[in-house]
């Protein structure tokens, strides 16, 4: 009797260590997205300004540039975000008097930091880095071409309230993930993967595709406030 109940008992014990590696594996996979034509890739604003020797360069932000061009092959289907502002754009710093780049003002829409005059409209500062080769990308989503309001996401400006159009333009092509990638992590990669998870997709930041500007922990806030949201940190590898 004592060798009956030993062996079930290991019996039992064996089960549950396969149901509980099946769990795991199964929360693995939702935490790896699948590249198919529900899914898009978001390549947000690698652009010279924002690459070094550029007015607003992120450390290191041109490490993204072959990274990006090798996870784009993967993908069906690829937007491109771009900065795009007139010259006196109320986020730039020379607009306020007496103000330096990267303080914080209170705008109509709430705080706003600062920037550095950046890509403006035709300038090479506004022109996708040189070494982005995704000629397959099918549309380009140009924002924060108001002068009164700074649009860091792909799909709202920062009066939230003002749609870019790429919520519709990914809905009416039955895109249910969006894979983010791009320049910088911390603002605009940010919301935008916040403003995706926010229409209902499923969302993934792909770690080594993005650089931060990192100003007083907002690197750490971003992962964070993303996390809230359901936004998967993820690997190269983890792509499926």
């Amino acid at each position: 009797m004592n060798d009956r109940f030993s062996l079930d008992r290991r019996a039992v014990i064996a089960g549950a260590t396969l149901l509980t590696a099946a769990a795991t594996r199964g929360v693995q996979a939702q935490d790896r997205p699948v590249i198919d034509a529900q899914t898009a890739l978001i390549v947000v604003d690698v652009q010279n300004d924002f690459c070094p020797g550029g007015r607003l360069a992120v450390p290191k932000g041109d490490d993204v540039v072959a990274v990006c061009n090798t996870i784009a092959r993967r993908f069906q289907n690829v937007v491109l975000t771009q900065d795009w502002h007139p010259e006196g754009h109320s986020s730039f710093a020379s607009s306020h008097a007496g103000k330096k780049p990267f303080e914080v003002v209170q705008m109509p829409y709430g705080p706003q930091v600062l920037w550095p005059d950046h890509c403006t409209w035709d300038s090479a500062g506004a022109e996708f880095h040189e070494g982005l080769d995704i000629p397959h990308a099918q549309t380009i989503v140009r924002k924060g071409y108001r002068k009164e309001v700074d649009s860091y996401s792909g799909f709202l400006e920062a009066d939230r309230k003002t749609a870019t159009g790429l919520g519709g333009y990914l809905k009416e092509r039955g895109v249910t993930r969006a894979v983010v990638v791009g320049l910088a992590t911390d603002f605009c990669v940010n919301w935008t993967a916040q403003d995706a998870a926010k229409n209902g997709l499923q969302t993934f930041v792909v770690e080594e595709a993005c650089r931060a500007i990192d100003l007083g922990g907002s690197l750490d806030k971003a992962w964070a406030d993303m996390a809230a949201l359901g936004v998967k940190r993820i690997k190269v590898g983890d792509l499926g």
